[in-house]
Formats: structure tokens, C-alpha cells, sequence
């Protein structure tokens, strides 16, 4: 079994990370996000996009214009950016943030529990991750690299 999240979440969670690193200093121009992260350009304005509607991100036009984050890198979580890139976090489809959808086992399904476990498992990692705690792990992976 393989549990995997998308391009989608991947990408974005990169940007984001992108943009905590460089909190404070002003609007980040798209090109260069995507030049950092290796990143389609076009594929990023679709992920910019959808953080920017969950209020995540926010753009500033102009010469000196891009993109920075809506909030403080404490206060954004890893489960936010996954929620506002790919919806409720769900494991099965009755084990779902957003809801059950109807099965007809639902009443007699002993499997049930063990989906809502894990995906509650899954979803407190997630909230308990803010973008400011990856850019400390980045920065000591950063350290480490160069002693070798």
C-alpha cells in the first residue's frame, strides 16, 4: 500500500515554503519562484491560484510586484496548503474531513474506524507542521550538506 500526495501538493508546499523563506522581504516575482523550485512557470500560476483564493497567498501588482504569504510562516500549516491545493484530506471515502459519503456497508463496515484513525493521523501531522518549522529543517539539511 502506498500512501502518496499529489504533484499538486508537492509543488505547492514547495512555493509556500519558497515564499516562508523569504517572509518579510517584499513580493517574490513568480519566474523566480519557479526557477528556484524548478517549477513549471504555468503550472505554478494554477497552484498560485488556488492559495491565493484560500487566502494563503497574496499578490502585489506593479514593477515590483509578485507574491508573499498571507500570513506569518508560524501560522500557516502544512495541512492548510494541502487543504486549499486539493480539498479535505480523506483516506477512504467514508473516512472523510468534509464528510461521509454514503456507502452501502456504512452501517455494518467494521473497516470504518481504522480509515477515520488514520486519516486523523495523518490530518494532526499535517496541522501540527507550520511552514516556518520546514524552513528550519531546510536550513540545518542546508547546514549538514555543506560539511561534507
Amino acid at each position: 500500500m502506498t500512501v502518496k500526495f499529489s504533484s499538486k501538493a508537492h509543488y505547492g508546499l514547495r512555493a509556500m515554503v519558497e515564499l516562508a523563506q523569504t517572509y518579510g522581504s517584499g513580493p517574490v516575482a513568480l519566474s523566480d519562484i519557479a526557477q528556484a523550485e524548478n517549477i513549471s512557470q504555468r503550472y505554478l500560476e494554477h497552484l498560485i491560484a488556488k492559495l491565493r483564493h484560500a487566502g494563503l497567498v497574496k499578490a502585489t501588482r506593479g514593477v515590483q510586484g509578485g507574491y508573499q504569504l498571507g500570513a506569518t510562516p508560524t501560522s500557516i500549516t502544512v495541512g492548510e496548503v494541502l487543504r486549499a491545493l486539493e480539498g479535505p484530506i480523506t483516506t477512504a471515502r467514508c473516512a472523510s474531513e468534509a464528510g461521509s459519503d454514503s456507502c452501502t456497508r456504512e452501517a455494518v463496515c467494521s473497516s470504518r474506524e481504522v480509515w477515520r484513525k488514520v486519516r486523523q493521523a495523518i490530518t494532526d501531522v499535517l496541522d501540527s507542521i507550520t511552514l516556518a518549522d520546514l524552513c528550519i529543517i531546510g536550513d540545518k539539511e542546508k547546514t549538514s550538506d555543506n560539511r561534507i
